[in-house]
């Protein structure tokens, strides 16, 4: 394989690399804005002020971009909480700080929690995206509850499924402004959910 040349002092798979950020931020402000919803290869590379030509050197088709978008939000959502969980002792105070820091990431760009969270953005690659990001939120949330040293019930695996899709629409309906919520407020409403209190 030939190496990509330096040009202005940027080596060449640094470019490539910048100009797939670019492509990833361009896919998210056209999936995640409010007025969002669709995206083609056309649109995408309009928005990040590149030709088609740069969007093939990284992504294969649109629903390759689409996927690759959305398993970077769900990454830095689940790291966020994955830390603030593992920070704290009591079940309640893990659960309230995996909440808060997943409020954290929604609300600082609320086009994130859109492309996660709202129910208007509908394609296949985002419908298998997020079936396997609830799939692992309700193994989590089953194993908290049944406790490390007893395997999770099927009882305690259909409670979190169903508290992880109503976390989900709940945040849907906080970032829509049709559940008018303080921050603290939604946390704590989120919480007490998921844990079933």
């Amino acid at each position: 394989m030939t190496a990509l040349r330096t040009y202005a002092g940027e080596h060449g798979d640094e470019r490539v690399a910048r100009r797939r950020e670019q492509l990833l931020d361009a896919a998210l402000e056209s999936l995640g804005s409010s007025a969002g919803g669709s995206i083609s290869v056309r649109g995408v590379c309009r928005e990040a002020r590149l030709t088609a030509r740069y969007f093939y050197e990284s992504f294969v088709s649109v629903d390759d971009l689409v996927a690759a978008t959305y398993d970077r939000v769900i990454d830095e959502i689940m790291r966020s909480a994955s830390t603030a969980f593992s920070r704290r002792a009591s079940i309640h105070a893990r659960v309230r700080g995996a909440v808060a820091a997943i409020v954290d990431v929604i609300d600082g760009d609320r086009r994130k929690g859109r492309l996660l969270f709202t129910p208007t953005l509908v394609s296949a690659t985002l419908a298998a995206r997020r079936l396997a990001a609830t799939e692992n939120l309700a193994a989590l949330t089953a194993q908290s509850t049944a406790g490390v040293h007893h395997p999770a019930s099927s009882e305690d695996v259909a409670a979190a499924y169903y508290r992880v899709g109503g976390l989900g629409n709940l945040l849907a309906a906080w970032l829509d402004d049709r559940v008018p919520m303080a921050r603290e407020e939604l946390i704590g409403s989120c919480t007490a959910l998921l844990i079933g209190e």
